[in-house]
């Protein structure tokens, strides 16, 4: 069976190697490079649950350092935020770790913290240091500073 390499057609690849994985082909598939690609899934699903929190963490400081600016548009967001993140905790519970882990939640509240400065002119410094809403608070979709 000819195959495509991963650098000319990563989507081709990828078929290829499923097949090759299905039919017990265990010789011919590219081990190394299919580890790397699982790898690389992980690591993008916690991306993807780390700027939902961002995004949630960023509307709710403008929610509550901007109450004259709420909006229908940022309970949206806040909203689908929330959604996207059980979501994303029900397909991949393995990831819940994460939100107990101190480290992970001082990196999203700091780029929170600096994409609220940035977006709305507030001084850094007048928001918290730290995330003052607790997990609960963050997850729970009547919570509103």
């Amino acid at each position: 069976m000819d195959t495509t390499a991963y650098d000319d057609d990563i989507a081709a690849w990828a078929l290829e190697q499923a097949q090759l994985l299905r039919a017990g082909q265990l010789g011919l598939i590219d081990a190394e490079q299919i580890a790397e690609e699982l790898i690389g899934l992980s690591l993008s699903e916690r991306r993807g649950i780390s700027s939902r929190f961002v995004v949630l963490q960023h509307h709710l400081l403008k929610w509550q350092y901007q109450p004259e600016r709420c909006s229908a548009s940022w309970r949206n967001t806040i909203r689908v935020q929330r959604r996207a993140i059980e979501r994303i905790l029900k397909r991949t519970p393995s990831l819940r770790h994460l939100l107990d882990d101190p480290e992970w939640q001082e990196e999203n509240w700091d780029d929170a913290v600096d994409r609220t400065a940035r977006e709305t002119g507030l001084d850094p410094a007048t928001l918290p240091e730290r995330c003052p809403w607790s997990m609960a608070q963050l997850r729970d979709e009547q919570f509103l500073p």
